[in-house]
């Protein structure tokens, strides 16, 4: 058995939270012995007979003696002379930890009452409770995958803290940090204002001349906004006293915001009320989904700028190997086009209406963007949005930082349509986001007159500085990127003159094509698109086909799996973008498209295919900017081919959501692949593999094509860090499952 966290630990206050601490921490196995201080006999009396603590004082500097862990979990206000109370009893070495709601006055109050001993409280905040109180209460699972927020300053002794954090780990718990001021505002907007008002609200009815009546009357709605206004009044009144400064700012934006909506009500205006409950729903939706941890919804945590154990939050794909895949299959919305139809319709003048809208998390940071920036939309529901557009000038400033998870393509034609706006504006990402190149696009932006600063080696944040007038200008790209291009064409619509780009190889032209299809003229010639700035977007309908990308997994499944027989219907085939279909025809692979038609000046198909035996090839690098995303599923076809598949050309997948190449290689090296890796490309050699453990260093596009690889694999294989297939394909692992593959999440 292995030693103990502490030899022994003192809990002050034995309630709900402090019995809970000690039970968790006797069951397991953090302490040799655990003691309570409390004023109330009974309370100790108690604690002892259900075994919750071995012994207990009402002298609280007896109760701390020999303890190495003290946990204070008393009322916020009445922690300061607690803590001085216990102070004459504390070791040297022994740390001090709390359980209060409020930091800012209880880090006062440590401070004036542990004098020396200050640098070993580390303040704490253990987010979990339960409708019953009292150590008869005292639950040892209480803390377990619950929140738990560590809010040390600049004198807390480091080492301190990670005693601390490792207690709560143990117990379960995933453990925060930030700053207390963070902290206490955070918990004044989220917590002590919904308690506030609730109480509020039945204060105001029940003085009513006839409450009784009122009451009977009320719905569902009434009971559930103000359940909290059970909660115990004592301890709510010592939180709205200890965290009043940040409580009162709560207030004061909550009373902005009902201005807001009392101005729009007697006005009678439909656009902002719409766009105040549209945000609302959607930051609602947000708020309701943070458990999936992925990329968008992690920044509504502020888990990418904190440390946090997240990865019980982040889902692994335990494959098991063989199947086949049969059957129909509709793949989500095609990504560029859900981005560029929320970009392009905000601009544009009237109402736009999108079908089949995907609703990822790439797709959803740009459309929160919008609506950050004063656009009302309605939706997405089952694929379908409603754009108010505002016309080309009619952004307004955001209120804080847009955050685009991990959405590159969010970012760099964000970048490019921002240039040209009045206002100053920042832009940020997830960890992943943070680490890709932004220079490529702040660079011909900037030749423009546009003012961009980047992060450290050209990264995000990306700031812009509104106010700018920017100029055409010719811009050869460096690089086959629809990204770039797309983004100097979406600067140059706010540019004086025609701003045009000449790209290497061909990319996807979405952009161009969407322009045109919202009544903005785009010149083509070749390899050079142009525009002429100051136009004019007209709303229109727009539907968007499946994603080729998501289809692109299906259709290296199906191709590698014997017996399979697969049809994606309403495929986007826009021929920049079918390479993965070409390669794989070179391949030998067996793949039809049946019912081709346009969709909104776009080309689908059906796309029907069905197993073959696939063999390797030399990758024409003509294809590869048409293939660029879909590559790590083109890889796993090559593992199953008989033969050297060899790609040259591919340097951009290096700077994708991970390094494509070398991540992708690692995951074959696990299964037993043979390849070698190039600095533009890879060789794989195909044949029999095995399972292994794969990381996907969560890059949607590696987890979902070692999924695959399952198909074909001797063993079982474990993905781990799937969390960001949500960014592209929500809903992947239930679709797959039920078209053949045997796939469980973790």
């Amino acid at each position: 058995m292995s030693e103990p966290l502490f030899n022994r630990i003192a809990i002050i206050g034995l309630g709900l939270i402090g019995g809970s601490f000690a039970a968790a921490a006797r069951e397991n196995g953090l302490a040799r012995s655990i003691v309570a201080g409390s004023r109330s006999a009974r309370t100790l009396e108690q604690g002892i007979a259900l075994g919750v603590v071995d012994d207990g004082s009402q002298d609280l500097a007896e109760a701390v003696k020999g303890a190495d862990l003290v946990f204070v979990s008393t009322p916020v206000s009445a922690m300061g002379k607690v803590l001085a109370a216990l102070k004459p009893g504390l070791s040297r070495t022994a740390i001090v930890t709390d359980g209060g709601s409020v930091k800012g006055n209880v880090i006062s109050a440590a401070r004036q009452a542990l004098g020396e001993h200050y640098s070993r409280f580390v303040p704490g905040h253990p987010i979990a409770g339960k409708e019953k109180s009292g150590v008869s209460a005292a639950d040892a699972t209480l803390y377990r995958d619950h929140r738990v927020i560590l809010t040390p300053t600049d004198d807390t002794d480091p080492a301190a803290t990670a005693k601390v954090r490792a207690i709560w780990t143990a117990m379960g718990a995933e453990v925060l940090q930030m700053s207390p001021q963070y902290h206490d505002q955070v918990l004044a907007e989220t917590s002590h204002l919904p308690h506030l008002l609730a109480f509020s609200l039945v204060d105001t009815l029940a003085r009513q001349g006839d409450s009784n009546e009122i009451f009977r009357y009320a719905a569902g709605g009434f009971r559930d906004f103000t359940r909290i206004a059970s909660s115990d009044p004592v301890m709510w009144h010592d939180i709205f006293r200890e965290n009043k400064a940040a409580l009162l700012q709560a207030l004061g934006l909550f009373s902005d915001g009902i201005d807001r909506f009392r101005d729009a009500v007697e006005k009678g205006d439909s656009d902002a009320l719409m766009g105040i409950m549209t945000r609302a729903n959607s930051a609602r939706a947000h708020f309701m989904a943070m458990n999936g941890r992925t990329s968008y919804t992690r920044a509504q945590l502020g888990e990418d700028s904190i440390m946090t154990d997240s990865s019980k939050a982040n889902p692994t794909y335990l494959m098991t190997p063989g199947g086949k895949l049969n059957g129909r299959i509709r793949v989500p919305g095609d990504k560029s086009m859900s981005h560029r139809s929320i970009m392009l319709g905000s601009l544009a003048d009237g109402v736009t209406e999108v079908e089949g809208f995907l609703e990822g998390e790439d797709a959803l940071a740009t459309l929160q963007a919008f609506r950050d920036m004063g656009v009302v939309i309605e939706g997405p529901a089952n694929g379908q949005v409603t754009i108010h557009g505002v016309g080309l000038n009619g952004l307004k400033a955001p209120e804080k930082p847009l955050y685009m998870g991990n959405s590159g393509t969010s970012m760099r034609l964000l970048t490019g349509l921002l240039a040209g706006q009045a206002f100053d504006v920042e832009l940020t990402g997830d960890a992943s986001l943070s680490k890709r190149p932004m220079e490529r696009v702040a660079k011909p932006l900037r030749e423009m007159g546009a003012q961009i600063t980047t992060g450290n080696e050209g990264r995000p944040p990306v700031r812009i500085r509104g106010g700018q007038p920017l100029k055409a200008i010719h811009y050869d790209l460096p690089m086959a990127s629809a990204q770039v291009k797309s983004a100097v064409l979406l600067g140059g619509l706010y540019a004086e003159g025609e701003t045009s780009v000449t790209e290497p190889a061909p990319t996807r032209d979405h952009t161009e094509r969407m322009l045109g299809g919202f009544g903005y003229a785009v010149r083509r010639d070749g390899a050079t698109s142009a525009v002429n700035g100051g136009g004019k977007l007209t709303a229109c309908k727009l539907e968007v086909p499946a994603d080729i990308s998501s289809a692109a997994f299906f259709l290296v499944g199906a191709s590698i799996a014997e017996g399979s027989d697969v049809t994606l219907p309403h495929v986007g085939i826009n021929p920049t973008r079918t390479g993965v279909i070409d390669i794989l025809k070179l391949m030998g692979a067996d793949i039809r498209l049946e019912n081709q038609r346009d969709a909104g000046g776009e080309p689908v198909a059906d796309i029907v295919v069905k197993s073959a035996p696939l063999k390797g090839i030399v990758i024409p690098e003509a294809l590869v900017p048409l293939a660029i995303d879909e590559f790590p599923a083109i890889f796993i076809a090559a593992a199953c081919a008989e033969g050297d598949t060899i790609l040259h050309g591919a340097e951009e997948l290096r700077v994708k959501e991970s390094d494509r190449i070398q991540v992708m290689a690692d995951g074959l090296a696990a299964l037993g692949v043979d390849h070698e890796v190039f600095d533009d490309g890879i060789r794989i050699t195909g044949g029999a593999f095995g399972g292994g453990e794969v990381q996907s260093h969560g890059d949607h596009r590696i987890a979902m094509s070692f999924a695959m690889a399952a198909l074909r694999a001797n063993g079982p294989i474990t993905i781990h860090d799937c969390a960001n297939v949500a960014t592209s394909f929500p809903g992947f692992a239930q679709l797959a499952g039920h078209a053949g593959l045997n796939l469980e999440v973790k």
